[in-house]
């Protein structure tokens, strides 16, 4: 191991991200103008980690923190040791609800380490490692490549290991995001537990043949975002435990808005190139729902 480089301050900023975007179960991923925030100082010596926002009654403030684990696997990547570290997150992405803020985390440990190493992983390499916090690569693309993304998993020959790989494209302009966010948190375990071992031929075919069509949608031809947000894969097993969310995907797609449910849920969001209607607006808020207005953006930064 060597010691640490001279760099001793990293600015992260990470960007929430939604993942499936309808069709695309555990491939297609989408950044958002949403961001956490974290500096890392070498102190030194021992662990200190200081949260404000989202999660800090509850986060932990020690080793145990994902940030803090993935800066130490980012820094054992690139050979280094690791120091003591004062790591400052001001989390801004709702937690556990379909936005990515897990992956968030993973992301920015993972470039904060890299910068601490002196910028020596590629962004591959920084993909790889926060995907393997995740167990799949959607939102941690994502968040590192910005814009969409279509991700996938394959086997490293080298390592006899999971590889974790992704491509980004760049959305259309006129494309706009709503998230509409629950008051309630959403276990990605328990969400996938719901799912059938085994789907239908047809049902495959139908999601194939939209998730490439979403690729086309997105980068140009909003117009097709509705059908290519179409699914019957996941959400419609998913509607029995999130109620709520399910309630404002038949709302808003009988409106003739592309919905969907936002990663594991409960989050719902709505991709269009025009405002929605400003009583759909105001009837998720009355109902309790934060409603926020996004677009998609930019992958993850560092700075020292």
């Amino acid at each position: 191991m060597h010691s640490v480089s001279k760099i001793s301050f990293v600015r992260v900023s990470v960007p929430a991200t939604s993942a499936n975007l309808g069709p695309g179960y555990d491939t297609l991923g989408m950044a958002l103008s949403l961001y956490d925030e974290v500096t890392v100082e070498v102190v030194d010596s021992g662990i200190a980690v200081v949260i404000n926002g989202e999660g800090a009654e509850t986060l932990p403030r020690d080793e145990r923190h994902l940030v803090v684990r993935a800066i130490t696997a980012a820094l054992r990547a690139a050979g280094m040791e690791v120091p003591g570290l004062k790591v400052s997150c001001t989390n801004n992405i709702p937690q556990s609800r379909g936005l990515g803020s897990s992956a968030a985390a993973a992301v920015a440990g993972v470039m904060a380490g890299n910068a601490l190493a002196g910028f020596s992983l590629s962004d591959a390499d920084v993909v790889q490692l926060a995907s393997e916090f995740e167990g799949h690569p959607d939102n941690a693309a994502a968040a590192v490549l910005g814009g969409a993304v279509v991700s996938w998993t394959g086997s490293d020959t080298a390592t006899s290991g999971v590889q974790y790989q992704a491509q980004c494209f760049a959305v259309h302009e006129d494309i706009r995001a709503t998230a509409f966010v629950p008051q309630f948190h959403a276990s990605t375990n328990e969400v996938r537990g719901v799912l059938p071992d085994t789907v239908s031929h047809a049902d495959a075919a139908f999601n194939v043949a939209r998730g490439a069509l979403q690729v086309l949608a997105l980068q140009h031809n909003p117009e097709l975002l509705f059908e290519a947000t179409r699914d019957v894969l996941h959400q419609p097993y998913r509607a029995g435990v999130l109620g709520v969310s399910f309630e404002w995907v038949r709302r808003l797609r009988e409106a003739g808005v592309a919905a969907f449910l936002s990663g594991a849920g409960p989050t719902v969001l709505a991709l269009h190139t025009e405002p929605l209607a400003p009583e759909l607006l105001t009837r998720a808020e009355e109902e309790g729902l934060v409603v926020y207005s996004l677009r998609p953006d930019r992958g993850a930064t560092a700075s020292v």
